[in-house]
């Protein structure tokens, strides 16, 4: 599948909108324009689900009048289509009331040679290949164990799009961009019938190029082992004790230490770690980079929503908060300066002085000695206000630094400002999920309790 637009014909698009935003009054004005294509399949006991093909594109103006800010979206690429929607935004900033903070971001903070990172790899996948690769994918799940007696389904994905931004005080800038990715969803049974021993996994691999995704025959036999450790699940039984959050999920706890830090819940007074700039918040052995220039990153840009420059930074050192995640409007409310953090966090890696060559899963495992490894959570119950947090979960109880047993329908509770300051080892099983990459996170104590939170 390719565009159905030139880069080009993208610039036109946002320049004309700029231009009349500028002919009708506005004092400026800031646009983008996106289309992306894309395939999905699903199978499930090796039959076809579904197959869909996707063709989405978007327009978006934000048009300033002086202190008043208004925005508007369209799907129609027409001129006239634009100059409909531009107007829209002009008239919802005339009747907007003014706000002090609201404006572009100032020039010299605007990225006007943005680098290539590498970041568009179309995969020419037939939706025939597709499916033969889900079924792929699935059958080596389910040919792995004669107790993998059903499926959740299997499926492969692939996503190309390009967009163009820019704003009336001189910037433009844009890229293509591709992901692909595939899961495995097995289901395990103790005996054929009894759904009260039914347990379900699933495992998956993403990446900007189909050569970097893993096999999908090995991911379906990850999926399946997976799956079949849980069976014979127990509970057990209230009690304070050692937390090993596997890698996928620690990324989880990253991704709320960013939400605190960010500025729209700092300017709210919405974050437990307010006014935390210069002081520990991290265990003294941990630190946080922030890199958006890794080439082939899923949360790499040149560029954040605002067309500002994004930088590798150190956001925390040796548990020390060094910086915020600001856009420009939020670091105008702190009286700060942006971060190029419009849209959210790029490529943040959390690592540990500790971490030695040992430290794989299994190694980690060892070291907590006793408590619980969690490979699922369940719920929504984490407080950003006061960081209180209460999760269900699934995982294995740990017994003289060996997995004894799969456990279920329990709560794990505790503080997220206590929990980032008692972890006291990373692994090296490091795992990228999104814009977070870490290894598996062991939390000196949580609470357990018998049963699990409501979805």
């Amino acid at each position: 599948m390719s565009f159905a637009y030139t880069a080009d014909q993208l610039r036109h698009l946002v320049q004309f909108s700029l231009a009349e935003a500028k002919r009708i009054g506005g004092t400026d004005a800031a646009a983008d324009v996106s289309e992306s294509v894309g395939l999905s399949v699903s199978v499930r006991c090796g039959e076809i689900e579904t197959i869909e093909n996707n063709r989405d594109k978007s327009f978006g103006i934000t048009v300033y009048q002086g202190q008043r800010r208004g925005h508007a979206a369209s799907s129609d690429f027409s001129e006239s289509a634009i100059a409909t929607t531009v107007k829209a935004a002009y008239d919802i900033a005339r009747f907007t009331a003014e706000d002090e903070f609201a404006g572009l971001p100032e020039e010299e903070l605007l990225e006007m040679a943005p680098q290539d990172l590498d970041l568009y790899h179309p995969w020419k996948l037939s939706a025939d290949k597709a499916v033969t690769l889900a079924k792929k994918a699935e059958a080596a799940a389910m040919d792995y164990d004669k107790h993998i007696r059903n499926s959740d389904g299997a499926g492969v994905s692939t996503e190309t799009g390009q967009f163009i931004a820019a704003n009336t005080r001189g910037f433009m800038g844009g890229y293509p961009y591709s992901r692909h990715s595939f899961s495995v969803s097995p289901i395990a049974q103790l005996k054929k019938g009894d759904n009260s021993t039914m347990q379900r996994d699933y495992w998956y691999s993403s990446a900007r190029r189909s050569k970097d995704l893993a096999d999908p025959k090995a991911v379906g036999i990850y999926a399946a082992q997976r799956a079949l450790a849980r069976l014979n699940a127990r509970t057990i039984q209230t009690q304070q004790c050692p937390v090993l959050f596997e890698a996928p999920l620690a990324a989880g706890i990253l991704g709320g230490f960013v939400q605190a830090v960010s500025g729209s819940a700092l300017y709210r007074k919405s974050s437990f770690l307010l006014d935390s700039l210069g002081k520990p918040v991290f265990a003294d052995h941990l630190s946080v980079h922030e890199d958006p220039f890794t080439t082939l990153g899923m949360g790499s840009s040149p560029f954040d929503e605002e067309g500002v420059k994004t930088q590798a930074r150190q956001v925390v050192t040796d548990g020390i908060l060094e910086g915020y995640f600001l856009s420009c409007y939020s670091a105008r409310k702190l009286g700060m300066k942006t971060t190029g953090n419009a849209g959210g966090s790029h490529n943040l890696t959390l690592t540990s002085k500790h971490t030695q060559k040992a430290d794989t899963l299994a190694g980690m495992v060892k070291k907590m000695h006793r408590g619980l490894l969690v490979t699922e959570l369940m719920g929504q119950g984490v407080n950003y206000v006061t960081g209180d947090y209460s999760r269900g979960a699934f995982g294995f109880w740990v017994e003289n630094g060996e997995i004894a047993y799969p456990v279920e329908e329990i709560t794990i509770a505790g503080n997220l400002k206590d929990m980032l300051r008692s972890i006291v080892a990373v692994g090296n099983d490091t795992l990228a999920r999104g814009t977070k990459i870490t290894g598996s996170l062991l939390i000196e104590g949580m609470t357990l309790a018998s049963g699990a939170v409501s979805e």
